[in-house]
């Protein structure tokens, strides 16, 4: 089931499409080059598809798409993933590129919460470092999502933010396994 999701402010419009069970087809143009890559890898590997178009104030910098990106994605995971029923709910995957590796661990709890050890600053073509950060707190405190995402090693930027984002995919994908003997996966009978 597909869901789709606008928001407009002084300094964003943002239109989401997300399928959680889809294909990795993705459709991405914010007008930022690195971001269109790390969520067209997002998308390729956590299996949905996923459309994302963003009008930002890129004269400005490319804060406010990025962290509004992450908002209306948080958003439309949250209405899409809740309530959880007969799936994993947790998961962890440790992604490789190249010298770089990186993992995530995440829980379904339906509470936000990102622990974020990557130590990144500077630029990625034109693209923040730090910007990463921004989108992956976005994206938990709207989905309700607990993630923790360590850098283990790496030098390459690119290749850390990459490898971030692959594993982000990778451990949602593996937390929304389905499981029917789960059932409702929290010993307080709802999440």
């Amino acid at each position: 089931m597909a869901k789709e999701l606008k928001r407009t402010t002084k300094e964003t419009d943002i239109r989401i499409v997300a399928n959680l069970k889809g294909n990795g087809i993705s459709k991405i143009d914010t007008g930022i080059g690195f971001f269109n890559h790390m969520l067209e890898a997002f998308t390729k590997h956590s299996y949905m598809d996923l459309e994302v178009t963003c009008r930002g104030d890129l004269d400005v910098d490319f804060h406010h798409s990025v962290e509004d990106v992450g908002i209306v994605l948080g958003q439309v995971l949250r209405d899409l993933i809740y309530p959880l029923e007969n799936v994993e709910r947790f998961a962890n995957s440790v992604v490789v590129m190249d010298e770089a590796a990186v993992e995530c661990d995440i829980d379904l709890s339906n509470r936000a919460y990102l622990v974020y050890e990557i130590d990144m600053d500077g630029k990625i073509g034109d693209f923040d470092a730090e910007l990463c950060e921004e989108f992956f707190r976005a994206v938990v405190v709207n989905a309700g999502i607990s993630m923790h995402i360590i850098k283990r090693r790496g030098k390459n930027r690119h290749h850390i933010a990459e490898a971030a984002f692959k594993a982000f995919a990778v451990s949602l994908r593996r937390a929304l396994v389905e499981n029917a003997r789960a059932g409702t996966p929290s010993t307080k009978g709802m999440l």
